[in-house]
């Protein structure tokens, strides 16, 4: 399982995937959790806005992740 570091209090769902270079672009995102591709906390997420904080993990492709944020 790899570590996202933020600064704000959340990500966005979408933004997360782009940031752990797991899609090149929003439009990729948006295609993958439509499909419901991507799990967040373990169960499918279809809404590309979700807002995901602190300890908060998702998978996609195989991969794990979990926020972390920084102050």
């Amino acid at each position: 399982m790899e570590t996202l570091k933020i600064k704000d209090e959340f990500i966005k769902l979408g933004q997360a995937l782009k940031l752990a270079g797991v899609v090149m672009s929003g439009v990729d995102a948006k295609f993958v959790i439509q499909d419901g591709l991507v799990k967040v906390n373990g169960a499918p997420e279809l809404q590309r806005g979700k807002k995901l904080y602190d300890g908060d993990k998702f998978e996609y492709d195989g991969k794990e992740f979990v926020i972390k944020a920084v102050n």
